[in-house]
């Protein structure tokens, strides 16, 4: 068969990686890279890192307001499925990308796998909490990463073509982390940094960057940590920062965005993780680091109920008393599969 895989962002490229070396172990695959990262660390050096084949099609639709970039996304893809004539779309996760492809796939009767289905918020402010409950809703086969997800979209009336596989985050996770010991000791010198002894923070959602009062909250923690904070800053919270002149103490560095094997590194060597990014939840709570996020709400629901993970909002206080909290101990079980998602879910093809 013939499948086109449509991705546009630095999670998708990662979970991608995995179903893309499988799928064209047994059927043809055209790759479709909208553009909506266009940041080279955000997206070039992540293909290099993940050995993905360059994408057949770069649709450079990475900017605009919410409505202006998933329409420009939503007519280009559908020009390329036109041509194309393929006989699955698959889809990962809830950007703007994974609902434009979704309905360009839709609307010309292509059936539609979505990776990463069933994930709720429950925050309809959030852009890709709509992303996800529509794409779910069109789709044909929903892989759900656990079984929590299976559950909300039984609740949902979604019952055909579901199946929980695992996450494919982690089998990509897997086979990155042999690596991560030397490279994390490597790139920690060249920091000036040893294991433990530094926090890791990335903001980069819409509901921290375009509020001024939750980013000026945020930095007031981030200054009053007792450690080094390593801060790889995402193009959106650069312009936030510099725009809402939000000034941070000498501890706490910006830097560039990293590739993934650094971003990981960063992560396993860290003391804890301060994120708004729902990818780097999970990787923390299986690389077994405190996370603390960003956000009142979390899709990742599994992570906190470890005790992993502690949803502290943009309130200073409340995340410089997460900080405080001793590391919890470890998890019963990982909820998140056994690290062979990808190929439960190629497998459903053969």
């Amino acid at each position: 068969m013939r499948f086109a895989s449509i991705v546009g962002a630095r999670p998708q490229f990662i979970k991608m990686a995995p179903v893309s070396v499988l799928l064209r172990q047994h059927h043809e695959e055209i790759i479709i890279h909208t553009g909506q990262h266009y940041d080279y660390m955000l997206s070039t050096n992540f293909f290099k890192e993940l050995s993905i084949p360059e994408p057949d099609y770069s649709l450079e639709c990475g900017s605009g307001t919410h409505g202006v970039q998933t329409g420009k996304m939503l007519a280009a893809i559908e020009q390329v499925l036109i041509k194309e004539q393929v006989d699955w779309v698959i889809v990962y996760g809830d950007t703007n990308s994974t609902l434009a492809a979704a309905l360009a796939a839709a609307k010309l009767h292509i059936p539609i796998a979505h990776i990463e289905a069933g994930l709720r918020s429950f925050d309809r402010a959030m852009p890709e909490e709509i992303n996800r409950i529509v794409t779910d809703h069109i789709s044909d086969r929903l892989f759900c990463p656990t079984e929590s997800a299976h559950q909300q979209l039984l609740k949902e009336g979604i019952t055909q073509g579901v199946s929980v596989v695992g996450d494919v985050m982690y089998d990509t996770l897997l086979s990155i982390q042999p690596r991560l010991v030397d490279h994390a000791r490597s790139l920690l010198a060249s920091l000036g940094l040893t294991p433990g002894n530094y926090m890791l923070t990335t903001i980069h959602r819409a509901a921290n960057t375009d509020n001024a009062a939750a980013m000026q909250s945020i930095a007031a923690a981030l200054n009053k940590v007792e450690m080094p904070v390593l801060f790889p800053a995402h193009p959106r919270t650069k312009a936030c920062l510099q725009h809402y002149q939000i000034q941070l103490s000498s501890h706490v560095r910006l830097l560039e965005p990293v590739g993934y094997l650094d971003m990981l590194a960063l992560q396993y060597a860290a003391y804890r993780i301060l994120t708004d990014s729902g990818g780097i939840q999970k990787e923390a709570f299986l690389l077994g680091v405190p996370c603390i996020t960003l956000r009142e709400e979390t899709e990742w629901i599994e992570t906190v109920q470890s005790g992993w993970n502690i949803l502290a909002g943009s309130h200073w206080q409340a995340i410089l008393d997460a900080v405080a909290q001793p590391a919890p101990q470890p998890p019963q079980h990982n909820p998140f599969g056994q690290g062979d998602a990808a190929q439960r879910i190629v497998q459903s093809w053969l």
